[in-house]
């Protein structure tokens, strides 16, 4: 996969429990940046993966942000996090303002951020966030 550079644009949304979260906070760290809904087919078929993946990977070099796009916030969210049993933070993003700045026109749609904050992948759809070459992009970023 190429790499490519684009910063990343600054935001700051409300996880599960009312905190604020911001990009910004995790420099230093690689960010998988999701965005997704409840209600996405897709979406809900590539998250036990990225799941798996925010088990294995150390939180000192990663993190996951899983921005929400359903309307209805954490009335929908909290009961699909807990009915999947995802740990990974989840953020909503219910006027999809963060997701049109980023360009989201479709979901799922996920972002590669290095150390630097800068976004090097921008990958349309669901993948297999578990597999050996979604792995081998992540150690490739935590290597810059």
């Amino acid at each position: 996969m190429a790499l490519f550079e684009s910063a990343t644009k600054p935001f700051t949304l409300r996880d599960l429990a009312g905190n604020v979260m911001s990009l910004s906070q995790l420099r230093g760290k690689v960010v998988l940046l999701n965005f997704w809904a409840t209600w996405c087919g897709p979406c809900r078929v590539e998250m036990p993966a990225m799941e798996q993946l925010y088990r294995t990977l150390p939180r000192r070099e990663f993190e996951i942000l899983a921005v929400s796009t359903d309307s209805q916030g954490a009335a929908v969210t909290r009961p699909f996090q807990r009915e999947m049993g995802f740990t990974f933070p989840i953020l909503h993003d219910s006027e999809y303002r963060v997701g049109l700045t980023y360009g989201a026109r479709s979901i799922p749609l996920t972002f590669m951020v290095d150390r630097r904050g800068i976004v090097r992948q921008k990958i349309f759809g669901a993948r297999d966030w578990d597999s050996p070459e979604a792995r081998d992009l992540i150690h490739e970023l935590m290597k810059l």
